[in-house]
């Protein structure tokens, strides 16, 4: 034996899925109450036996500003206020009780505005049952001699049913029996004149093709849902008149299915209609006294009845019920009473009242919510989740909308103009529910026993019970008169008396007589092993048959099924046409309608449109008038600031002119102060070409400070100017500048990268680097070096010295000297102390005068500051 290891809990099984992918449409169905009043308003018009029309009452039409507008409506059926309740029932609820029997589940609910009708149609009254009694009577009618005894089949409290054997069953009554304090009542018994004849005999139906050789037995239960509260109407609770204890309300579970049920709920087997219909009518009382204490009104709650259907087949031998808990069937059909759907408005309900009306509506919204996502993910293809579980209605219920049986619905409507307003939301709602598909619910397996068992078991009785009659044995004597019979047939043993030691005839002649006897028994056990196997091979050859026949049978109802369902795919096709062809019919006057109406505002709006063009046309000739007046307007400005605009060309221009002449005498000057600076300071004697080709080299280590001071050209030229060869190196990522100064190496190898076939060919080296200074303005660094051989005879560079080309802008420069200039102490002139055109020049050619760095080393660009 397998076992789960401990500490785990075992894998819940996934929801059941139906391998029937074929759906049906919830089946919607109207019906209309007769007027109280002959006088009263109707709203409610029955166009045919599919479609219903509502019209506005004239009072709402005068509240509306004469609003007119007539909906129609279609169902599977409408029926009049002249359908009487079998014919109700006929359409709607028998075919819920025939799949019931064959082991398929049904909802069935009505639902509608307070007073139109809805229990009237469940219920009925004395004469004229409604759907629940006729239902009842159906059940018992086709299942009658096929009910198992009493306690056979026991509810496990888990929305199961458990098979008891005979003794078990027995037990069970007999503790009934015992612990009933009434008296059992005979089959002759007084019924209630609440529910007496309720069905009349000729009104009695029963269903076909029901299982023979299976078993049945029905239970019962009555609940009520009231401000989303489910209390057990068939509960048993001590009644104490003076200190009356409110019902306990119960919970819903989940069964080992995934359907839902009520845990704890009474579950009563009953064996007739008369009985069934006691316990409807006695939670029907029970009810009565809960709304007298509570003081509420009936239809302010839901009642649902419940009938399950357990059938289990029988065992071969065909007396009892199999002992097989996986082959009982449970079916079960609900009919649900909804509350009245009314506005609280209308109601005028205060308090408590005010509060249950909001959870009756609330349920019923939460119902309209599921039906609306149903709809939406069946059209549209989505997966929403339906809020089945906001109300314990559709909690209940929503297995039947997922596929575990047939969904049916009785939209019940009083013709009344007051009600108007709720039927027309009824309406809707409705409408909106039959557009709602549900799968449809799968056969459920067979056992593989043979069919007729029940018939063969009950004919083999009647035989045998014919044969012992013929005999002339009493039948409850049969097995003594069978062994006297078969005694009487072997042959008579003499007599056993010896008639002294010497007698050697008495017992050789009672050896004889026995053996004899025992040839005859042994031919006898030879007959009747080939009499049984004859029959035997009978019963099978006729099982045989049966079997074929059936298979036969079978095959021509899938062919019967299958003509019935083109000819119904026919009919509803016919009705889809027929309604497709009213509703165009409709249209059309409609149409015809609002063209009348189109024509009316067209001729309306012509007449307005000639009247606006006459309009238009005084508006536009005086448009055009003055169009003309501006037009002279706008002509003298033009000329007006033409020769304003010239004028002031003019005084530009020589402005213009003025300032340029200014800025000439201004760069006169300032060539002539250079060019007399430069015959100021030149030298006698040319310097020699040995000097210049040999520029003298800056050590790469600080040099001794010099005894005097040296002797500050003009201008320090770069040690570049030589006349070596150099490798001009410049990285790709350098920035173009476009600066007066740039570098320029004539005969020079310019790469990219240095190499040592560059190198090898030259003995300078000079690396142009970039980067950001400080300031954010971009400096460039030549980094200069000498190019020697090493002992490997490769090439080695030496870097000696290093010079900075730096671009500033003047804006930023001359702020910050003037900054520095105000900060300046001891009356010494700063940067900013520039007081004549010389010193000028020269710190834009050279350096200031007095600074620390050599000549040459840095270059400055400044431009030539204006004066104030």
């Amino acid at each position: 034996m397998i076992r789960q290891a401990k500490g785990k809990t075992p894998r819940r099984p996934p929801p059941k899925k139906t391998s029937n992918n074929q759906k049906d449409p919830v089946g919607v169905y109207c019906r209309a109450r007769p007027l109280g009043a002959d006088d009263e308003e109707c709203c409610i018009e029955v166009i045919s036996n599919t479609t219903i029309q509502l019209h506005a009452p004239d009072g709402l039409k005068a509240n509306r500003n004469g609003e007119f507008k007539e909906t129609q409506y279609s169902f599977k059926k409408v029926f009049g206020i002249k359908t009487t309740q079998r014919e109700l029932f006929e359409d709607v609820a028998k075919p819920l009780v025939e799949d019931l029997i064959h082991c398929k589940n049904g909802l069935l609910f009505t639902y509608g505005v307070t007073g139109s009708g809805k229990t009237h149609t469940m219920t009925g009254s004395p004469g004229l049952g409604g759907l629940l009694p006729r239902s009842l009577d159906m059940i018992f009618n086709s299942i009658g001699p096929y009910q198992a005894k009493r306690y056979v089949f026991k509810p496990d409290d888990k929305n199961g049913m458990e098979v008891q054997n005979q003794v078990d069953a027995l037990l069970d009554r007999q503790k009934r029996d015992s612990q009933s304090t009434v008296p059992k009542t005979p089959t002759t018994r007084r019924i209630d004149p609440e529910f007496a004849d309720m069905i009349s005999p000729e009104d009695a139906c029963r269903a076909d093709g029901v299982d023979e050789d299976s078993s049945y037995s029905v239970f019962v239960s009555y609940i009520e849902i009231y401000n989303n509260y489910i209390y057990d109407l068939l509960e048993e609770t001590p009644f104490d008149p003076i200190k009356p204890k409110p019902p306990q309300s119960k919970i819903l579970r989940e069964d080992q299915n995934h359907n839902m049920y009520v845990a704890g709920c009474t579950e009563v087997e009953v064996k007739s209609t008369e009985e069934a219909f006691e316990v409807f009518w006695r939670g029907q009382k029970k009810r009565r006294i809960a709304n007298t204490q509570l003081n509420r009104e009936s239809s302010r709650s839901h009642s649902v009845f419940i009938v399950k259907l357990a059938q289990a087949p029988l065992d071969a031998d065909g007396d009892n019920v199999l002992q097989d808990k996986n082959q009982v069937n449970v079916s079960q059909l609900c009919l649900v009473d909804l509350a009245g759907s009314e506005r609280t408005s209308r109601t005028r309900a205060e308090g408590s009242r005010l509060r249950e009306a909001g959870n009756i509506n609330q349920s019923l919204m939460t119902l309209r919510t599921c039906i609306e996502v149903l709809r939406e993910n069946q059209m549209c293809g989505t997966n929403k989740m339906v809020p089945y579980r906001d109300s314990k209605v559709t909690h209940l219920f929503k297995n039947y909308f997922d596929g575990e049986g047939k969904v049916r619905m009785v939209v019940c409507v009083n013709p009344k103009a007051d009600d108007y307003e709720e039927t027309l939301l009824v309406m809707r709602f409705a409408e909106m529910t039959q557009e709602v598909e549900v799968a449809r619910p799968v056969d459920r397996p067979i056992c593989g026993f043979t069919a007729g068992r029940r018939q063969r078991n009950q004919a083999f009785k009647d035989e045998l019970t014919r044969r012992l009659e013929e005999r002339g044995g009493p039948v409850d004597g049969e097995f003594p008169t069978i062994l006297n019979q078969l005694l009487q047939s072997f042959p008579p043993l003499p007599t056993c008396e010896l008639s002294g030691p010497n007698d050697d005839v008495t017992l050789p002649r009672l050896i004889e007589a026995l053996e004899k006897r025992h040839r005859v028994r042994q031919m006898m056990i030879e007959e009747y092993n080939k009499t049984a196997n004859m029959l035997k091979s009978v019963l099978q050859e006729q099982d045989g048959n049966i079997v074929s026949k059936e298979n036969f049978i079978h095959e021509q109802r899938g062919k019967l099924g299958e003509k019935d369902k083109m000819i119904q795919n026919q009919k509803n096709e016919i009705d889809r046409l027929e309604k497709k062809s009213k509703m165009l019919e409709y249209k059309i006057d409609i149409l015809q309608k609002t063209t009348n109406i189109y024509e009316e505002d067209k001729r309306s709006l012509q007449h307005e449109l000639e009247s606006r063009e006459q309009r238009l046309q005084r508006e536009m000739s005086e448009k055009r008038r003055m169009e003309s007046r501006m037009q002279g307007i706008v002509t003298d400005a033009k000329l007006k600031w033409e020769k304003e605009c010239e004028r002031r060309v003019n005084a530009k221009q020589l402005e213009m002119q003025n300032k340029l002449w200014v800025k000439d005498e201004k760069l006169k000057q300032l060539k002539a102060i250079v060019t007399e600076g430069k015959t100021e300071n030149r030298q006698p004697q040319r310097p020699s070409r040995e000097k210049d080709k040999v520029p003298p080299k800056r050590s790469a280590s600080p040099s001794p400070a010099p005894t005097a001071p040296p002797v500050r050209p003009l201008h320090r030229r770069s040690h570049s100017a030589g006349g070596e060869r150099w490798v001009d190196h410049k990285p790709t990522s350098n920035v173009d500048l476009d600066t007066v100064l740039q570098l320029n190496l004539p005969n020079a190898i310019k790469v990219n990268a240095p190499n040592e076939k560059a190198l090898s060919k030259c003995d300078k080296y000079v690396l142009t680097h970039q980067e950001l200074a400080s300031d954010g303005e971009i400096q460039t660094k030549l980094i200069k070096g000498e190019v020697f051989r090493t002992r490997g005879g490769g090439q080695a560079v030496q870097f000696t010295d290093i010079e900075t080309l730096k671009q500033e802008n003047p804006v930023v420069a001359s702020s910050r000297k003037r900054r520095s200039s105000e900060s300046g102490q001891d009356g010494e002139p700063m940067e900013g102390d520039w007081t004549d055109v010389e010193t000028r020049c020269s710190v834009a050619l050279e350096m200031r005068a007095g600074s620390n760095l050599g000549p040459g080393y840095q270059h400055h660009g400044y431009t030539k500051r204006r004066k104030p």
